[in-house]
């Protein structure tokens, strides 16, 4: 059976909801350090293994630019190295170093326990529920999305 609109409508507005308290608790968790919010984000998604800065600027949805600047910053921050792709000379690929594996353990640890905190009144029931559906949520939509717009989506192995 399909989702009535006004139940699509609801989870749309949900959704982005969700998204906006998350970038504000992720910035007011992290305010001061060195590593923003969106540093944060491409170390982690530099953390699932050496990759093409090609690649990594399709999966964060952002432009080569951006990402070159960002790894600038993580690289002369010493959080991660770049290296020639020994099968295009072309490109690049991008690992963390041994500091950002370090790094990333530490952010990691410091979210999963803010949110501990913030869902402290959860049971462990109702929170092994909801990433069930967010999972659920995520892959039907990214299936979704690669059906219209073939490969601009790549699945995120967490």
């Amino acid at each position: 059976m399909a989702v009535a609109p006004d139940t699509a409508a609801d989870l749309v507005y949900r959704i982005f909801d969700l998204q906006r308290v998350v970038r504000c608790v992720a910035a007011a968790s992290f305010r001061g350090q060195e590593t923003g919010v969106a540093l944060q984000g491409v170390l982690r998604f530099v953390g699932e293994g050496e990759s093409r800065a090609t690649h990594l600027a399709e999966r964060l949805g952002v432009s080569a630019p951006v990402l070159s600047r960002h790894i600038a910053d993580l690289e002369e921050q010493g959080y991660v190295i770049r290296r020639q792709d020994p099968n295009d000379g072309r490109a690049q690929l991008v690992a963390l170093s041994p500091a950002g594996v370090e790094k990333l353990g530490q952010i990691e640890e410091h979210r999963t326990e803010t949110l501990q905190q913030y869902l402290s009144d959860w049971s462990q029931e109702d929170a092994e529920d909801t990433a069930r559906i967010l999972t659920r949520l995520s892959e039907s939509l990214k299936q979704s999305a690669r059906a219209t717009a073939a490969g601009t989506i790549t699945t995120s192995t967490l």
